[in-house]
C-alpha cells in the first residue's frame, strides 16, 4: 500500500464540526469518526475524501448518520493512492476496529466443516466448527453435521481411512485387535498394521481429490481397475472396486449439478429490514454446491441496495473463502462503482473476476433459491432478535432505575479472582457492550502482591492496575492508546460489602469516583449492594436486570477459573530439574526414569 497521509479535526466534545475549506484533500481514502474516548466508531472509504466528508456537515441527516455525527468528536482520514487501496484499508480498518456504526456481519451460526487432518501420521476426516486449525483441510461448510457424516458413510466404503478419535486409535493399537468399522470394510486398519503408509496415503489423496470435486479421475481409475480385475479373473477384487465404485455414485449424485462442470461461482442471496439483513452464500464449485454460509448484518448505516452489496462483498471476502475464490460472483444487485470490487476481487484471487446480476436462465433460478433461503433466515432470526434486543434493552434500562444510575450501562466490567489456598493467584476482568459479552476485551492479571487468600488486596490491585492504566493511556495521543482506553459505565465486582469497599477505596484514590458507578453481586443471596446504602439494593428476582448480572458475574468467575487451571496445570509439569543448566529435554527424560 502506498504512504498514507493522516490528519485530524477535533472539536468539542460530542460535536464534529466542518473542517476548515482546503484542509481535506480531494484524492482517495478512508476516514474514520471517533468518540470522545478515543474509539473509533465508523469507518468509510471515499474516491473523494472532500466530497464525501463535507456531505457529513449537511443538515438533514439520515437518522443513523446524525447519530453518529453527534456521537463524534473527532474525524481523521487517511489518504492513500488508489481506490483499491481505499477500499482494503476501509475493511482492514473495520475488522481492526469492529465499529460500532459500521455494518457488522456476524455467522447466523457455526457451520460444520468436513476436515481432513492432513499433518497426522495417519490422517483422518472429522466434523469440526469454530477456528481454522493449522495442519487441516477444510471442505464445506454444510448445513447439517448430518449430512457430513452421510456423505462419509458413502465415502470411506471407497477410501477407508480411519475415522477414530487419537485415543481410540492408541487404544486398539495396543490391544493388537482393530475395531468394528476395520470387519464392515469402513477402515483399512492402520492402528494394527493392516495397511502400508504409502497405500493409506493414497486413500486420503484420493478422498482429498474427491472433495475437491475431482470425482471424474476417481470414477475412471476405479471403472479401469474394476476391468482389469475382472480381465485377470480376479473376481473378489472386482467385486470390492465394484462395491467401492457405487458408494462413489451414490455420494455424487449427493451434490445435485446446479450449473456447467466447469463453473466456479459464489451465489449470494440477501433479504433484509430496517434494522437487518440476513444474507446466504452459496458456494459452487465445478457445477456443484459444495458449502454454504450465512451472516446477519446489523444495518447501522444508512445504505441503499447498492451501498449495501458492496459492503456484503467486504464482509464475504474479506478473508478468502475456505474452498477458495470464484472465478464470478452473482449478486441481487451491483455494487456501486463495480469496476471497482471486480479489480479487489481479482488482486485476491490472482486472475479475473466479474460480478454480475443474473436476469435469467439457471444462475437466476439458482439465486432465487438462494434468497429464498435467506428470506427463511431472517424470519427465524426476527423472532429471535424480538426477544433478544427487548431483554437487553429493559435489562440495562431497569439497572439504571434500581443502581441510580445517570445512563443506561452500555459498558459493564466486572472482576473476580480466584486461586488454591493462597496460590496461582489470579484476577479476571470481563466486560458487556450493549448487553452482550465482548471477549475481545477481557483481560487476565496475575497477582504481584505476594501470596495469601487475601481477596481484599488482590482485587485491590487488580483495579489499581487497570485503572491507573486507563487514567494513563487517557493522557496519551489517540493513536499511542492502549487496551484500557476506555471506561466502564458500571463497574461490577463479585463479593458483598467488603469487596465493594475495596473498589470505592480505589476509586476514590485514584480520583474516578465521581466518574465510573461501582456496585457488587454477592454469591449468597444474589444481593447487591451499592456505595452509601447499608442493605442491598432490590433487584427483582425475576428481573432482565439480575439475569445479566449473574450472567457477568458466572462469566467473570468462569474466566477468572480457567485462568487459574492454566496457570496451576503449567506449574504441577515443572520439574526440579528443568532449572539446571546443561540439562535438555532428553537428559531430564532419562533423570526420571
Amino acid at each position: 500500500m502506498a504512504r498514507t497521509n493522516r490528519r485530524s479535526i477535533r472539536q468539542p466534545r460530542g460535536v464534529v464540526q466542518r473542517p476548515p475549506a482546503g484542509t481535506i484533500p480531494d484524492a482517495p481514502g478512508s476516514y474514520q469518526f471517533k468518540d470522545r474516548h478515543g474509539r473509533v466508531i465508523y469507518v468509510g472509504k471515499a474516491k473523494s475524501l472532500r466530497s464525501r466528508l463535507s456531505n457529513y456537515f449537511q443538515t438533514n441527516l439520515p437518522t443513523r448518520t446524525a447519530q453518529m455525527v453527534a456521537t463524534a468528536e473527532t474525524v481523521e482520514w487517511m489518504q492513500v493512492s488508489n481506490e483499491v487501496e481505499a477500499l482494503m484499508l476501509e475493511y482492514s480498518l473495520i475488522k481492526q476496529h469492529r465499529p460500532r456504526f459500521n455494518i457488522r456481519l456476524v455467522d447466523d451460526k457455526s457451520y460444520p466443516f468436513l476436515a481432513v487432518t492432513v499433518s497426522d501420521r495417519w490422517p483422518r476426516p472429522m466434523v469440526m466448527r469454530g477456528a481454522r486449525k493449522k495442519g487441516v483441510r477444510y471442505f464445506g461448510p454444510y448445513g447439517h453435521a448430518y449430512a457430513i457424516r452421510e456423505t462419509l458413510d458413502l465415502l470411506l466404503r471407497t477410501f477407508p481411512v480411519r475415522t477414530c478419535s487419537d485415543n481410540k486409535f492408541q487404544h486398539h493399537e495396543r490391544l493388537g485387535r482393530p475395531c468394528l468399522l476395520f470387519h464392515i470394510e469402513q477402515c483399512s486398519g492402520p492402528c494394527v498394521g493392516e495397511v502400508s503408509a504409502e497405500q493409506y496415503q493414497v486413500y486420503v489423496d484420493e478422498l482429498i481429490q474427491f472433495l475437491e470435486g475431482d470425482t471424474d479421475e476417481v470414477v475412471r481409475r476405479l471403472e479401469t481397475g474394476m476391468r482389469e480385475a475382472a480381465d485377470a479373473l480376479e473376481f473378489e477384487r472386482a467385486a470390492r472396486l465394484r462395491d467401492r465404485l457405487t458408494s462413489v455414485n451414490k455420494a455424487i449424485a449427493r451434490q445435485q449439478m446446479v450449473a456447467d462442470r466447469n463453473e466456479d461461482i459464489d451465489v449470494i442471496g440477501v433479504a433484509d429490514d430496517e434494522l437487518e439483513a440476513a444474507v446466504q452464500v452459496f458456494h459452487v464449485r465445478r457445477g456443484r454446491v459444495v458449502g454454504r454460509k450465512g451472516f446477519v448484518m446489523d444495518k447501522v448505516e444508512d445504505l441503499d441496495e447498492h451501498e449495501l452489496t458492496g459492503r456484503i462483498l467486504e464482509g464475504i471476502y474479506d478473508d478468502p473463502p475456505r474452498v477458495g475464490m470464484p472465478k464470478q460472483v452473482l449478486v441481487p444487485h451491483d455494487p456501486d462503482d463495480v469496476e471497482l470490487y471486480q479489480q479487489w476481487l481479482s488482486l485476491e484471487r490472482g486472475s479475473a473476476v466479474s460480478i454480475r446480476v443474473p436476469q435469467r436462465g439457471q444462475k437466476r433460478t439458482l439465486q432465487e433459491t438462494v434468497t429464498k433461503n435467506a428470506k427463511e433466515e431472517l424470519v427465524r432470526h426476527r423472532l429471535k432478535r424480538a426477544q433478544d434486543h427487548n431483554s437487553r434493552a429493559k435489562a440495562l434500562n431497569e439497572l439504571q432505575d434500581v443502581l441510580g444510575l445517570p445512563e443506561p450501562p452500555l459498558r459493564i466490567e466486572c472482576y473476580d479472582m480466584s486461586h488454591l489456598q493462597g496460590t496461582d493467584y489470579v484476577g479476571s476482568m470481563v466486560v458487556m457492550e450493549d448487553g452482550l459479552p465482548k471477549k475481545s476485551e477481557y483481560r487476565r492479571f496475575k497477582i504481584k502482591s505476594g501470596q495469601g487468600n487475601d481477596d481484599f488486596r488482590a482485587m485491590e490491585e487488580v483495579l489499581t492496575r487497570r485503572l491507573t492504566a486507563y487514567l494513563a493511556e487517557r493522557e496519551l495521543p489517540v493513536s499511542e492508546r492502549g487496551r484500557f482506553q476506555y471506561p466502564p459505565q458500571l463497574l461490577l465486582v463479585d463479593g458483598g460489602k467488603g469487596q465493594l469497599g475495596v473498589a470505592v477505596k480505589v476509586l476514590a484514590d485514584l480520583g474516578l469516583d465521581e466518574e465510573i458507578p461501582v456496585a457488587s453481586l454477592a454469591k449468597r443471596f444474589e444481593e447487591v449492594y451499592v456505595p452509601g446504602l447499608a442493605d442491598p439494593v432490590r433487584v427483582p428476582r425475576q428481573s432482565e436486570a439480575l439475569y445479566m448480572l449473574q450472567r457477568l458475574r458466572d462469566e467473570s468467575h468462569r474466566f477468572a477459573i480457567s485462568f487459574h487451571r492454566e496457570l496451576r496445570g503449567k506449574r504441577m509439569t515443572i520439574s526440579a530439574l528443568d532449572g539446571i543448566p546443561g540439562l535438555g529435554e532428553t537428559q531430564i527424560g532419562r533423570a526420571h526414569v
